[in-house]
């Protein structure tokens, strides 16, 4: 691993830059650590379509995840003036007040998936969950979003043209899109899925 600073200068949208810095330097790493600040903070809320947005002077706490050439997943903690903690998945929109200093680790290859172990053995090679998107498309970024946020394995296929998009397979039946997803969610069947 080689661990490099990253400074973001005021008005740098947090998001933006780490995607423009792995995509640049053609690296796949993580944080390890930051401090600075911001004067306003977007950021994804589970089981929530839309993003929150909260402005002022706001203290990073916590900055964790993932970068790549392909995209980052990163979790944001921070406080607001009343010391009151807010977090979520970071979203474009985040803004640096003053500065931000981050140290990112990289590893010199791409990360290679190893298949997780629970008591039972390890989980079956394919995923049960099946989406089907295409770019442009908020509904099938904010359904990513969630099963990524929730550690779901998901197997993504593109979707076909003018068809309702996302569309889930659950072990090759279709079952829906977003709206089917979040009652998924929010009946706890989702996560069953998370151990195979």
């Amino acid at each position: 691993m080689h661990a490099q600073a990253v400074h973001l200068p005021a008005g740098a949208d947090v998001r933006r830059s780490l995607e423009d810095f792995a995509h640049q330097h053609n690296r796949f790493g993580f944080v390890l650590s930051v401090v600075g600040n911001m004067s306003q903070a977007c950021f994804g809320c589970p089981g929530r379509p839309e993003p929150t947005v909260l402005r002022g002077e706001l203290e990073i706490i916590t900055l964790q995840g993932t970068i790549s050439p392909a995209g980052v997943h990163l979790h944001l903690s921070f406080s607001d003036a009343d010391c009151q903690v807010w977090g979520g998945h970071l979203k474009h929109g985040s803004l640096v007040l003053k500065g931000a200093d981050l140290l990112v680790g990289f590893v010199e290859a791409a990360p290679e998936a190893t298949p997780a172990v629970n008591q039972s053995g390890p989980r079956p090679t394919t995923p049960r969950l099946t989406i089907a998107v295409t770019d442009g498309c908020p509904w099938c970024t904010r359904a990513l979003q969630m099963l990524r946020t929730l550690a779901i394995p998901v197997e993504v296929v593109a979707g076909e043209a003018g068809v309702r998009l996302p569309q889930l397979y659950l072990d090759g039946q279709l079952i829906g899109g977003y709206r089917e997803l979040t009652e998924l969610h929010a009946s706890g069947t989702l996560e069953q899925l998370r151990d195979g």
